[in-house]
């Protein structure tokens, strides 16, 4: 047709967005561009009857171009999609170009097995197991890792500064004016409720391990009442025959003189005393012993009647 001829003349001659030169021939980068290569009979652009095939998400289709749509841009090129069996698609392909030009019959057969064989490879690689390769960017990996290091650092100061200046805080070192940030002080706070907390559970434990104690020395007391006598038995000796005997005999004891008494007095007082400990049972009475001695008065000693012990 002659507006065909004109159109490709414009493109041949001028500028087409298309157009690709090389050193040897050009090439066509159109889309619904049969054969790649910029022709007379391979320009989508300059025929309008034109058919191509193209492969869309995994699916072969038949793209025709006839010279009555070509008003309707939107309705421009009719889509065929071609069945998956190889001998149906190129029958497929024969009956809708039945009466076309052979040069774009015989194209969109190379094309389309072109198109299936490579769709073939991709279901192999997809099946088998490939190795994927990732990129690595040196640049981000070391921005990363500096950022990294600067905010450790960062948060080892922070916590160094937070406890100098609880240690302060805790000496008074500042007086009764402070000015912390809020989150450091209801840190503070909550730390200390903490450790009353578990202050009150030691002394709850404690206590009960005290009534417990007291429990069993109530019971011990109790069996040690029961064996005890009722009174106090005190055993007195008299020593008057012995004195009496000895004073007709004529020999008679020397008593220890008033020096004597108050080193012995100072010896006692210099003993360390003995702690009591409490060991939970009722204290034991002892029974007392008197002793009485009588002497004969002398001109040397002084008179004592009688000495207790």
């Amino acid at each position: 047709m002659n507006q065909d001829d004109v159109v490709w003349g414009v493109i041949n001659r001028s500028f087409c967005s298309y157009k690709v030169h090389t050193k040897s021939q050009k090439f066509c980068r159109h889309e619904y561009n049969l054969t790649g290569l910029c022709s007379r009979h391979s320009c989508p652009l300059a025929n309008s009857k034109y058919a191509t095939i193209r492969e869309e998400g995994g699916i072969i289709y038949l793209f025709m171009k006839t010279a009555e749509r070509s008003c309707f841009p939107n309705q421009q090129w009719e889509r065929v999609k071609l069945s998956r069996n190889f001998d149906k698609a190129i029958y497929q392909i024969n009956e809708n170009l039945l009466f076309w030009d052979n040069f774009i019959k015989q194209k969109c057969k190379q094309r389309f097995v072109r198109i299936t064989q490579y769709l073939i490879r991709m279901r192999k690689l997809r099946l088998g197991r490939t190795k994927k390769l990732v990129p690595l960017q040196r640049k981000i990996e070391r921005r990363t890792r500096r950022r990294e290091e600067k905010a450790l650092i960062a948060a080892h100061l922070d916590t160094a500064i937070e406890k100098e200046l609880l240690s302060r805080l805790k000496a008074g070192t500042y007086g009764d004016i402070y000015n912390f940030p809020q989150s450091v002080f209801d840190k503070a706070l909550e730390a200390e409720e903490v450790e009353r907390d578990s202050e009150a559970e030691d002394e709850e434990e404690d206590g009960e391990a005290s009534d417990a104690e007291v429990e069993i020395d109530k019971e011990l007391q109790q069996e040690l009442e029961k064996e005890e006598p009722e009174g106090d038995e005190f055993v007195e000796y008299e020593s008057g025959e012995d004195s009496d005997a000895e004073s007709e005999s004529g020999a008679v004891e020397a008593m220890p003189s008033d020096f004597e008494l108050e080193e012995e007095e100072e010896d006692v007082e210099d003993l360390p005393v003995p702690q009591k400990v409490s060991t939970g049972r009722p204290p034991i009475r002892k029974r007392r012993v008197e002793i009485e001695y009588e002497y004969e008065p002398s001109s040397s000693e002084p008179q004592k009647a009688k000495q207790k012990k």
